[in-house]
């Protein structure tokens, strides 16, 4: 049998899914309440967030990706940063045009 993992790669036993089934069969679950739950990314900014494609050279990309290792976060995020930065467009003005 293939082992079966949790979204944080936690390994599930044979228990573990038998006691999953359990509940899933004796629980009284609000599908309609289940149904509207978003799934994916949260929204970002006024709406949702767009992939724009960019080419960067080399050296570039190892400066973004030792900055986000640094600052212990995404190179998208140090991306996004700079950008909001080089235009002059903060966080709070954002969400204001949403």
């Amino acid at each position: 049998m293939t082992a079966k993992k949790t979204a944080t790669g936690r390994i599930l036993t044979e228990a573990d899914l038998d006691a999953i089934a359990e509940e899933v069969e004796t629980s009284d679950y609000d599908i309609a309440a289940l149904r509207k739950r978003r799934r994916g990314r949260p929204a970002m900014g006024s709406g949702p967030a767009e992939v724009v494609p960019v080419r960067i050279d080399p050296e570039l990309r190892a400066a973004v990706s030792a900055r986000a290792e640094t600052d212990g976060t995404t190179t998208s995020e140090i991306i996004r940063e700079a950008l909001r930065r080089f235009l002059d467009v903060d966080k709070a003005e954002q969400a204001q045009h949403a």
